[in-house]
């Protein structure tokens, strides 16, 4: 009764019909400042019926309803215009400064070279609104246009609309849902048209910033021309950009900057805005470097990384420029994990002592997946870092791309940002202080919302795509225009000489001062500072290999208090029954009544760690749980959906425990883990894919920082990866983590390979990955079936011995002496030849399990092998197809440990282009015939 009342009103007012959707958003208003529209409409508003027990939210959501009902079915409604013309007028004036607001930026002056060719808005015309020039001079109530005036004349309104929205920054953001961030963006661009007031002394360093981004170039193209330098040149301005936004962040708070970028720019940033000395640049051209350093393989000077210190109001920032490989967007997740973890490091949860600056091209923006992942990771839980600031380096031909529909979908390069509602400023990087602004701008959202926020600096690539490309080729039109157009700095000294801020005598100056700077070699970048605000100390991981000492052990009353501790959860607490089966028997396995499973086995890993002061971070889609079912570390309350950890409840003070069921990513997601482990030595990262083969969507994260990125850059990472692997008869998909890939890459020791088949294996080898003081990554050919096989147990005490067995020797009591055949295996099928030969009651044949395929324990092998020196007949069998596994890429371990003389043998699936057959019954009977072929036993047995 009292909705149909309201909406009874409602129709019966000129709020009815067509006027709906434009009334809408003056109520809106009125909600948010009563004072903020006119008179007539404050009494309109406040007319409303008071019906009684409605609240303002109730009422405002009637309101809403039936403009948006009166909306739909306006071909039916007699639309009611006011009487008062005036009043329509306002209306109209009101709809003028909405479709500014929404589609100003499609008019905006964006392209330096002046060849958008840019459609009719229609919106935009006066004409479109019903009003002509005879109401210029009229007066009307600007609504929320934030100039700081409630009246103005129509050609006051329309001309601050047009200096705000259609100048030099096109402001993309009424699709933001967020009345408040609307509201805060408006005020912030229309208060000052987006043109503030710069002081003499900003102007004059924004000139200086410019002098030194075109100065390196040409610099550089005169000492070492024809050089690949990717040089920045037609988009100078991102290096007053990037200055300001750090000099800004620090002002704010920020403590430290990670920036990720590809290659156009980046000799020049690192020069310009990081304080890298010119000199080893200049001797990197020349191709010389350090012989006394142990520099690895090395990469291409357009792809390093650099850390320093950069001088701000608010204090020195540490900057870090991430090493990238050329996969043009794949570093932004992984600047994003570096800045999570210095905001773990630092306590800060919600971004304002770190700030991510990741720079993008044109077309990878709009054409690259990882980018939409890394978006959708920016507000989840596991994946924040409190908004990232996000800059497009807009050449306007990509790569060498001349036609935009070849390259995008969408009329901008940036809409994919849309879908997160991040708000985009476009500005012409003609324009450096509209750059200037927008940066501020885009700051101050980013650290007052936590969101992400776009830069799309709209200039051009003044040559081809490198040095030595010809890129009239593809853009001719386009070439000719670049020609005969200024450079950046040309453009400001012009405006600055008119404006009586600069000499040309004195602009000049400026010039031959930075190459004189660059003559001289030393650092061009007055706010460097040599680098004292990184927050972790590497150097106890340092210079380290895999034999290094270190003590694992665990006194079993520890352990056992562990496990009592681990498998208890509060009274109130009420987990799903199969849960509570699992608790049950956790707490039979800590009392020693009943064998350690392989889940248990992995907690009391995690739980020893944390306790002994050890920060974890598990990731991964269905982590919390685990895929198999077997962890469940993460408790859900069946009674309000509530979680438990018990991990993170095992003592009054411990490091936090961080488990997070990841988005359905792997690329995204992996290489934010690849940042998190390679800024953070001291927690233990891992990232468990739901199947280990679904780390194929993340091979460029394997392939360019994972196996790599220590031989490239020196760069550590403790990351370790649990990766389902093992033949069950689940099919292609199912089966394989593509363990001969992950083989093929390992060399240099880069990464350790296990493949672990008990759960002390597993116990030890997860606390030995963060007790050895050495950061390098860890794969594990992770278990499915033998996460419950009752073969695959351990005891306390196994786990408390506190050393990982990189091969396990025969089990069985076998006089070695009889011993006429060893088979060589990892993983699952160790049990399925295990329990065959028992069953056959063979006694001639030994079964020796390598836990680390990589690096392969050669001398520990060795040792075993000294009571087998007498065999001639040596196997390997493995599961996988012949083309898969181990064998290509591990047998001539195997040949190197056998004695001289004897046979090795292949024994598993033929080579296959699939990793597994599809039909269970295939499977079995592949299965059978590989095991009774490696035990030697006929094929009926």
């Amino acid at each position: 009764m009292q909705q149909g009342s309201m909406k009874a009103w409602l129709e019966s007012s000129q709020l009815a019909g067509g006027n709906a959707t434009y009334i809408e958003e003056l109520y809106e208003q009125y909600l948010d400042n009563p004072l903020s529209v006119s008179d007539e409409w404050r009494g309109l508003f406040e007319s409303l019926p008071k019906v009684e027990g409605v609240t303002v939210e109730t009422k405002h959501s009637l309101v809403r309803d039936t403009f948006r009902e009166s909306a739909k079915n306006i071909h039916r409604n007699q639309v009611v215009v006011p009487t008062d013309i005036s009043d329509t007028k306002q209306v109209k004036v009101l709809q003028l400064i909405n479709a500014y607001r929404f589609r100003g930026h499609q008019h905006a002056n964006l392209d330096p070279l002046g060849l958008w060719k840019q459609e009719r808005v229609r919106d935009l015309e006066l004409s479109h609104h019903e009003l002509d020039n005879d109401d210029l001079d009229k007066t009307f109530n600007v609504g929320s246009f934030a100039v700081g005036e409630e009246k103005m004349q129509l050609k006051d309104i329309h001309s601050a609309l047009v200096k705000t929205y259609c100048g030099s920054v096109g402001a993309e953001y009424m699709y933001i849902t967020s009345t408040e961030e609307k509201r805060w963006l408006q005020q912030r661009l229309e208060s000052v048209q987006c043109k503030p007031d710069i002081s003499t002394e900003q102007k004059l360093k924004l000139y200086k910033e410019l002098v030194a981004a075109d100065g390196l170039e040409k610099y550089l193209a005169s000492k070492f021309p024809g050089a690949k330098r990717f040089s920045l040149e037609g988009g100078d301005a991102l290096v007053p950009l990037l200055k300001g936004l750090i000099s800004q962040a620090g002002e704010q708070g920020q403590k430290e900057v990670v920036i990720g970028m590809a290659h156009r720019g980046r000799l020049n940033v690192l020069v310009n805005v990081l304080g890298k000395n010119p000199s080893i640049l200049f001797d990197e051209f020349s191709g010389k470097h350090d012989h006394d350093t142990n520099l690895g393989s090395g990469d291409v000077k357009y792809h390093m990384g650099y850390s320093s210190d950069f001088a701000t109001e608010g204090g020195n920032v540490h900057l870090a420029l991430a090493f990238n490989p050329s996969h043009l967007e794949i570093v932004n997740p992984v600047v994003m994990g570096s800045v999570r973890a210095r905001m773990d490091r630092r306590g800060c949860a919600d971004g304002s002592l770190a700030l991510p600056i990741t720079i993008h091209g044109d077309s990878a923006i709009a054409g690259q997946g990882v980018v939409q992942e890394t978006f959708n990771l920016s507000q989840t839980r596991a994946y924040s870092v409190g908004g990232t600031v996000r800059v497009v380096v807009n050449n306007q031909v990509g790569f060498t791309t001349s036609n935009p529909q070849d390259t995008r979908s969408t009329q901008y390069c940036t809409d994919i940002a849309k879908m997160v509602q991040a708000p985009i400023f476009h500005v012409n990087s003609d324009d450096p202080e509209a750059v200037l602004f927008a940066t501020k701008v885009a700051l101050e959202y980013r650290n007052k919302f936590k969101r992400d926020v776009v830069i799309d600096l709209v200039c051009y690539r003044r040559h081809g795509h490198n040095e030595a490309d010809e890129p009239n080729a593809t853009q001719p039109l386009m070439y000719q225009k670049i020609k005969k157009h200024p450079v950046p700095r040309a453009l400001y000294a012009q405006q600055l000489i008119s404006e009586g801020v600069i000499s040309e005598q004195d602009a000049n100056r400026v010039i031959e001062e930075y190459r004189a700077a660059l003559d001289h070699g030393a650092c061009v970048v007055e706010e460097w500072r040599p680098m004292m605000e990184h927050s972790v100390d590497w150097r106890p991981y340092l210079n380290h290999d895999w034999d290094i000492a270190y003590d694992a052990s665990i006194q079993i009353d520890k352990l056992k208090a562990l496990a009592v501790k681990a498998s208890e959860y509060p009274a109130d607490v009420v987990p799903q029954s199969r849960v509570k089966k699992i608790y049950q028997d956790r707490k039979l396995m800590a009392s020693g009544e009943k064998a350690l499973d392989w889940g248990f086995a992995e907690t009391l890993a995690y739980a020893d760690l944390s306790t002994s002061g050890v920060r974890l971070r598990i990731t991964g889609q269905d982590c919390g749980r685990g895929t198999f079912f077997h962890r469940h570390a993460v408790i859900h309350n069946q009674k309000d959906a509530s979680t438990y950890m018990p991990l993170q409840n095992l003592a009054e003070e411990q490091p936090p425990v961080e488990i997070y069921d990841s988005v359905l990513s792997e690329e995204a997601v992996l290489a934010f883990e690849y940042g998190y482990a390679t800024a953070e030595p001291k927690t233990l990262t891992i990232w468990e894919a739901q199947f280990g083969d679904f780390a194929n969507g993340a091979q460029v994260v394997i392939d360019q920082f994972l196996s790599s990125g220590e031989q490239k850059w020196g760069r550590l990472c403790g990351l370790t990866l649990l990766l389902p692997h093992g033949y069950e008869g689940q099919g292609p998909e199912h089966s394989s983590a593509r363990l001969e890939r992950f083989l093929q890459l390992c060399a240099d020791h880069n990464m350790q390979v296990c493949v672990p088949s008990t759960p002390a294996q597993v116990f030890n080898m997860i606390r030995r990955q963060s007790i050895r003081p050495m950061r390098r990554p860890l794969v594990v050919m992770s278990p499915k079936s033998l996460l419950r096989h009752p073969l695959a147990t351990s005891t306390l005490e196994d786990l408390a011995e506190g050393v990982f067995h990189n091969v396990i020797d025969e089990i069985d009591e076998i006089d070695s002496a009889k011993v006429d055949r060893v088979v060589f295996c990892s993983g699952k099928v160790y049990y399925d030849l295990l329990e065959a030969r028992r069953k056959a009651e063979q006694d001639n044949v030994a079964i020796i399990r390598i836990e680390q395929l990589y690096p392969f324990p050669q001398k520990e092998i060795e040792a075993i092998m000294e009571q087998y020196a007498h065999v001639k007949e040596f196997v390997w069998c493995q599961e996988e197809p012949q083309n898969q596994g181990a064998w290509y890429c591990s047998q001539h371990h195997f040949w190197d440990v056998i004695p001289a003389g004897a046979k090795l043998q292949y024994v598993g699936r033929t080579a296959s282009a699939s990793p597994a057959v599809g039909y269970l019954a295939i499977h079995n009977q592949q299965q059978k015939e590989l095991v009774n072929q490696a035990l030697g036993l006929e094929q009926g047995n």
